[in-house]
C-alpha cells in the first residue's frame, strides 16, 4: 500500500475507502468498493453500516498495518474470506480458512428446500454429506430446533473448522463426524440427506478462477474425473441411507451437469425427482424423494 507508508500522515476511513476504491480497480478486481468495505469491517470489527457511520475515523498505526496486509493478499487473488476469516450465510457470520470451501449464496436454496422438506417431521434427522465450513449442518440445526443434525466429512481439518462454527454459533444438536462417504458402507437412515459435493471436472478444475483455484481445497470441489461420482454414490446408496418417502437434497454444478445427475438417478430406477432453480435462475438443485 504505498500511499499509506507514511505514518504521519492521519487516513481517515472515507480516505481509505475513496484510495481502494481506484487502487483495486486500477489492479483489476471487479468490484473495488465492496472489497475495501469487506476488509476495513474485519480490521475495525464492525458492520458495513458502521464503517459508514464511522468514515470521518481516524485509523491507529496498527490498523492500518493489518489493512496493507490484507490489501497485498487480496492483490495475489487471495479470497476476501479467508483474508478476514469469516464469510456470512443464510443471514449468520462464519469462520472461514484455507481447509474449507467458501460458502455461496446459491447453497442457501438447499436449505430453503430443505426447510419445507422438512416442515411437517416432527424431529428429522438429517445428514450434511462434505459439510466443510459446517454451514449447512448448522443452519439447518439452528432453524428446525427439533432436528438432529450430522455434518460428515473426510477432512479433519474441516471438521476442526465446522466444530468452532458450531461452538460460535451456540448449536447443540449438531454433531461432526469424518467420514469417507465413497467408501462407507454403515449409514442409519434419515429423513433428509443433504451435500453441495465437489462436482467440478478434472478439465474444468484447472480453468476455474485463480481465487478458486489457487485457494480453495481441491478436495472440496473436484471429484478429480467426471464431476458425478458422489451423485452415483448417492444414487446407490439413496434407499439405505434416506428413509422411506424421505429426501435427497443434492447442489449440481452448471451446463448439462443437472441433466447428467438426473441421468444417473433415473438409471437407478428413482422416479419422484426435480431439477430446481436456483435465485439467478440457474438449475443449480436436484431434489430426489426416496419411494422404496
Amino acid at each position: 500500500m504505498q500511499s499509506v507508508k507514511t505514518e504521519e500522515k492521519t487516513w481517515l476511513i472515507i480516505d481509505l475507502i475513496n484510495w481502494a476504491e481506484s487502487y483495486f480497480k486500477e489492479k483489476g478486481l471487479e468490484n473495488p468498493r465492496g472489497e475495501i468495505e469487506w476488509l476495513l469491517r474485519a480490521v475495525l470489527n464492525c458492520s458495513r453500516m458502521d464503517v459508514y457511520l464511522r468514515f470521518e475515523e481516524p485509523l491507529s498505526s496498527e490498523q492500518l498495518s493489518t489493512l496493507r496486509s490484507f490489501v497485498k493478499r487480496r492483490l495475489k487473488h487471495e479470497p476476501l474470506q479467508y483474508i478476514t476469516g469469516f464469510c456470512s450465510f443464510y443471514g449468520r457470520e462464519y469462520l472461514v480458512n484455507e481447509h474449507v470451501f467458501i460458502p455461496r449464496p446459491e447453497t442457501e436454496r438447499l436449505v430453503d428446500l430443505a426447510l419445507e422438506k422438512m416442515k411437517n417431521i416432527p424431529a428429522p434427522s438429517v445428514v450434511d454429506v462434505g459439510t466443510g465450513s459446517g454451514c449447512i449442518a448448522i443452519t439447518l440445526g439452528l432453524e428446525i430446533q427439533n432436528s438432529n443434525v450430522r455434518g460428515i466429512d473426510i477432512s479433519r481439518d474441516a471438521l476442526t473448522t465446522a466444530k468452532s462454527n458450531a461452538e460460535y454459533l451456540n448449536t447443540e444438536n449438531v454433531c461432526f463426524q469424518e467420514m469417507d462417504f465413497l467408501n462407507e458402507t454403515k449409514f442409519e437412515p434419515v429423513d433428509l440427506v443433504i451435500s453441495n459435493p465437489p462436482y467440478v471436472t478434472e478439465d474444468e478444475y484447472s480453468s476455474l478462477m485463480q481465487e478458486v483455484r489457487d485457494f480453495e481445497p481441491s478436495v472440496a470441489l473436484t471429484d478429480g474425473g467426471n464431476g458425478l461420482t458422489f451423485y452415483q454414490r448417492f444414487a446407490e446408496l439413496g434407499r439405505s441411507i434416506v428413509k422411506p418417502s424421505g429426501w435427497m437434497i443434492l447442489e449440481v454444478g452448471l451446463g448439462e451437469h443437472p441433466q447428467k445427475v438426473e441421468s444417473i438417478f433415473k438409471d437407478h430406477g428413482y422416479y419422484s425427482m426435480a431439477i430446481i432453480k436456483d435465485y439467478n435462475g440457474a438449475d443449480r438443485v436436484m431434489v430426489i424423494q426416496n419411494h422404496s
